[in-house]
């Protein structure tokens, strides 16, 4: 469930990117270098949490997939790679 989550998330982070409709609510439209920075703040707020993991790395292959030109159809296929 979670992988479909992250799935969902990161295509949908994807196709805001390059869609002339992936809009924020206060009108600023949705690019490659907002969401690095969105990520890098989501990350510094789990980290502040307390909680332990890989988070690093997820963030980052999250922010690899979601920002680059080719839409890689699974995100769990480079995650397997990993472990």
């Amino acid at each position: 469930e979670d992988a479909a989550t992250a799935e969902i998330s990161r295509s949908q982070v994807w196709q805001w990117i390059r869609s002339p409709k992936g809009v924020l609510e206060d009108g600023r439209k949705v690019t490659a270098p907002m969401v690095k920075i969105m990520v890098q703040e989501e990350l510094q707020k789990v980290k502040d949490s307390g909680a332990t993991g890989h988070w690093d790395r997820a963030a980052e292959i999250f922010d690899q997939m979601a920002t680059s030109e080719h839409f890689e159809e699974f995100l769990t296929l480079p995650l397997y790679e990993e472990i």
